[in-house]
């Protein structure tokens, strides 16, 4: 069993949402925290909320340079790497396409622009996190975890063909890295899972319209949002507990998918 007293999570997305519940979790357990995000401002504000050892590193996840910036940040900080956390991820929903109801002539199409950046910051930025800081974690002999965010939206989600596509990217990625490392004798050492969250109560969520949250909510068993800080806890026994490796494990509050999403 690991203990998070005393190591170092790199969280892309830090500043909001799972990742800032995620940072905190981490740093009242004991452990030590580089957060990275795209808004400086929001890094800032978050760094003077986080109780204990935070190292804040302004990031853009699809950029080499600013992924290679981060994982070093924590080597010169703190010496080493045990949680990398790519949190950082964003939403451009909409049809593929759109046919007028009336109509039935397509009047409405998903934008090349918003089905790329929601690929290249989700999956693209995923990826350059994960390379530059699991190199780092080999290179300075860490022991650790890998904690991808996938979703119930990867099972299919109507309207999220570009977000969907990202977050079952992520289901298989646990699997890849996985046997990788297996062939490179370094499974037992770095482990990669991913979470599967299903709805979840952050701001951006709360400030909905209350008749469409009303909907999301009555469609979940447990008759709630999931809490950021769940998912942070879930996380925090994913890192403990090394016999769990290579695998997706959802969070969801027994929520399933209809055949319209």
């Amino acid at each position: 069993m690991l203990d998070i007293k005393g190591s170092v999570a790199v969280i892309t997305g830090g500043a909001s949402g799972i990742g800032f519940a995620l940072a905190k979790h981490w740093l009242e357990s004991g452990g030590k925290v580089v957060i990275g995000d795209v808004v400086e401002t929001a890094l800032t504000e978050a760094a003077a909320t986080l109780p204990g050892d935070v190292v804040t590193v302004p990031c853009n996840v699809t950029n080499e340079a600013d992924c290679a910036r981060l994982a070093d940040a924590a080597i010169e900080a703190f010496g080493q790497i045990n949680l990398v956390a790519p949190f950082a991820g964003i939403i451009k929903d909409g049809l593929m396409v759109a046919p007028d109801r009336e109509t039935g002539k397509v009047t409405k199409k998903m934008l090349l622009d918003d089905f790329r950046a929601v690929i290249d910051i989700n999956l693209t930025g995923v990826f350059l996190t994960v390379r530059e800081c699991a190199e780092r974690m080999i290179n300075h002999d860490c022991r650790g975890l890998i904690c991808l965010v996938s979703s119930t939206g990867s099972l299919g989600t109507a309207g999220q063909i570009n977000y969907a596509s990202t977050k079952a990217a992520m289901s298989v990625m646990p699997k890849v890295i996985t046997a990788e490392f297996f062939r490179r004798g370094l499974a037992d050492r770095i482990r990669c899972v991913a979470v599967a969250p299903g709805y979840v109560g952050t701001a951006m969520v709360k400030g909905m319209n209350q008749k469409a949250l009303d909907r999301i909510v009555a469609q979940v068993p447990i008759g709630r949002l999931i809490e950021p800080e769940e998912v942070a806890a879930l996380v925090g026994d994913l890192y403990r507990n090394e016999a769990l490796a290579g695998d997706v494990f959802f969070i969801h509050g027994g929520l399933r998918l209809g055949s319209k999403g």
